[in-house]
């Protein structure tokens, strides 16, 4: 059926007659007109705009340690996440977009496949496409692009890295963001014009759940199945699916029972409306931060249950000006310049507040540098920085007292911990939503909720009736299903590999034994650092490079050395270690505490990854490449 040349655009699946290469019609339409909102407001309020001043004279002193090392020993333990199967396999539910677009089970082959269609997979499919690869094939679960905008819809979601650096192609794109800090739905929508001027629809597979992935060493192939029954044959699998991908329950007791509406904030329900109802919100990590300003708007009561507090740094949020716009349309490269200005930033906060005058090149730099008469050694250094971090936690904690009416509430809003060791969080609203008297704080800490029964949430014997329960739960950091089931040459999954030897990369794009497997975003993967966007550059340049050399040299397979991934693994090892004293608390960076030190993120910094990257590409003594079994499907 398939070999046709369908003139129905309207079929799911049909033959490019220019190409020969199927194309596919299956983005889902969306479910609901009701599932719109906006992101971060302006505020007017300098007050509410500005923290206090540092304390003169404030250290990181053997006291403050103490009062962090507690609040942290107090929570060691406390995080107990459950897989969202059987009766909690409703929260992965798709409810943004209609009914997935029916279609054959695919059994063919193709060059290159990439799970996702994220911002990863749409830049990557714009360069492969310019470097003349059209066998390409991308399978997303969700019903359209986007990824974790796509998953994430609630209200008041935004981007916390400035629009103008984050978004990628913005120059190609010709298209200027509304405001600093970008909503969620204005870069889902962003994305959606993305894919529809580069031709990404026509070849992404929507609503297809990549599941057994199988190297097959005798014809080079890697087998993959899908949900949909597909069993397709490709050359290359590229996994481009992020980096919080799968959402996370708290296990708590009695939750079955709750007999009201309840979901998870990435699979927000907007067919339940909160007016008038009685809302509990349990987590106030960085998505919670953003959602509770914008429900307590609506609702009747709302009843937020925290473990532990985010630090609220200020936002400053406002919209893009006329001025800014025009200057931009006579200045070639104009974002990809701010997004290298922003690169050169070291310090989070600073990069993530995001100096207008300096990511514009109005300023030589963002701040005053110190000269020291000596260099500083490494324990010198880690000193400084301690300390300086301390002093913005102080700010931190004093916007806290001087924002937020009871002392009682503010005192449970004030985080004991390094900044930017729990994921930071940035609002001009949300302290002073507990000012609303229908806003009510219930302070789990140090264990976090013990109980939900059929009414809603009880808390050290008080019963919190509710209609609507959210679970802003979070995700897995670095973690993805798709680990598990992916098979290499030795018969183990990839899952298996690093649990059995820990998580053991180069680059964090290649993993030995599992040849032709390219990894974006993963475990161990550098080249960015707090620009997301940065990083897959950086990643996506880095997979048209191999896949154009594995063309150039003729060869159809390429894995990496067993000796470069175990030295890149002891490089990631002691780069974390380091740089832990940063990071010190109980956090989902570093597995809440139980993280092998090198496993998650790459701490090694930007320029270190890029000075291996580079010294590999040069050498190419770390690569093991080989012919194909057998001649097919060449790059058009």
């Amino acid at each position: 059926m398939w070999g046709k040349k369908y003139e129905d655009t309207t079929l799911p699946i049909q033959i490019d007659p220019t190409t020969g290469l199927k194309k596919f019609n299956t983005r889902a339409a969306k479910a609901s007109a009701n599932i719109a909102g906006k992101g971060y407001s302006v505020i007017d309020d300098e007050a509410l705009k500005t923290l206090p001043p540092a304390p003169p004279g404030a250290v990181f002193n053997a006291e403050e340690q103490a009062k962090y090392h507690e609040f942290k020993e107090q929570r060691q333990g406390a995080a107990d996440y459950m897989a969202m199967e059987g009766a909690f396999s409703k929260y992965l539910e798709d409810v943004y977009s209609a009914s997935p677009v029916e279609r054959e089970a695919l059994t063919d082959e193709c060059e290159i496949l990439v799970v996702g269609a994220g911002f990863a997979a749409l830049m990557l499919w714009y360069k492969l496409r310019a470097a003349g690869f059209n066998d390409v094939r991308f399978c997303e679960k969700g019903g359209d692009v986007g990824g974790t905008w796509y998953w994430n819809r609630y209200p008041g979601i935004a981007c916390d890295v400035e629009s103008y650096s984050y978004l990628p192609l913005l120059e190609e794109m010709e298209y200027f963001p509304t405001m600093k800090f970008a909503s969620g739905f204005e870069i889902l929508e962003y994305c959606q014009k993305m894919a529809e001027k580069y031709g990404f629809y026509e070849r992404c597979l929507f609503h297809t759940t990549v599941g057994e992935t199988t190297w097959d060493q005798a014809t080079g192939r890697w087998t993959v199945t899908t949900d949909r029954g597909d069993r397709m044959r490709a050359r290359y699998v590229v996994l481009a699916n992020g980096i919080l991908t799968t959402p996370r329950l708290a296990r708590i007791d009695g939750m079955e029972t709750y007999q009201g509406n309840a979901f998870h904030t990435s699979r927000w329900d907007y067919n339940i409306d909160l007016k008038d109802k009685r809302v509990g919100i349990i987590g106030t990590g960085a998505t919670a931060v953003q959602v509770i300003p914008e429900i307590a708007k609506t609702v009747k009561e709302l009843y937020v249950f925290q473990r532990t507090p985010s630090s609220i740094d200020v936002r400053d949020q406002r919209a893009t000006t006329a001025v800014e716009i025009e200057a931009w349309k006579t200045e070639p490269g104009w974002a990809r310049a701010r997004r290298e200005r922003l690169a050169t930033i070291s310090s989070g906060r600073t990069a993530l507040k995001g100096n207008d005058d300096f990511l514009s090149g109005k300023v030589a730099d963002f701040k005053e540098r110190k000269e020291h008469a000596t260099e500083l050694s490494p324990e010198e250094l880690m000193e400084k920085q301690l300390n300086t971090n301390f002093r913005i936690m102080e700010q931190i904690r004093a916007r806290v007292g001087q924002t937020v009416n009871d002392p009682k509430t503010a005192a449970a809003l004030k985080p004991y911990y390094t900044y930017g060791c729990k994921r930071p969080a940035f609002h001009d609203e949300f302290l002073t939503t507990f000012n609303k008297p229908h806003v009510t704080l219930v302070d789990t800490a140090p264990t976090g909720v013990s109980k939900i029964n059929a009414k809603g949430v009880v808390h050290e014997g008080t019963e919190y009736p509710l209609d609507v329960l959210i679970y802003a739960t979070g995700f897995q950091w670095l973690a993805t299903a798709t680990f598990e089931r992916i098979v290499g040459r030795d018969g183990r999954t990839l899952h298996r590999k690093w649990r059995d030897e820990g998580t053991k990369t180069f680059l964090g794009l290649h993993s030995h034994g599992f040849p032709n497997l390219l990894i974006m975003s993963g475990p161990q993967g550098g080249g960015g650092q707090f620009n997301f966007t940065r990083g897959i550059e950086a990643h996506t340049d880095y997979v048209v490079w191999m896949l154009k050399t594995l063309r150039e040299k003729s060869a159809g397979i390429v894995d990496i050395k067993e000796e470069a991934e175990l030295e890149f693994a002891e490089h990631c090892r002691v780069a974390d270690l380091n740089t832990r004293p940063l990071r010190d608390c109980v956090s989902y960076y570093n597995g809440e505490g139980n993280a092998e030190p090198g496993s998650l993120a790459y701490y090694g910094g930007p320029a270190k990854w890029h000075e291996l990257r580079a010294a590999a590409q040069k050498a190419m003594d770390v690569y093991v490449f080989a012919p194909a079994p057998e001649a097919v499907g060449a790059a058009q």
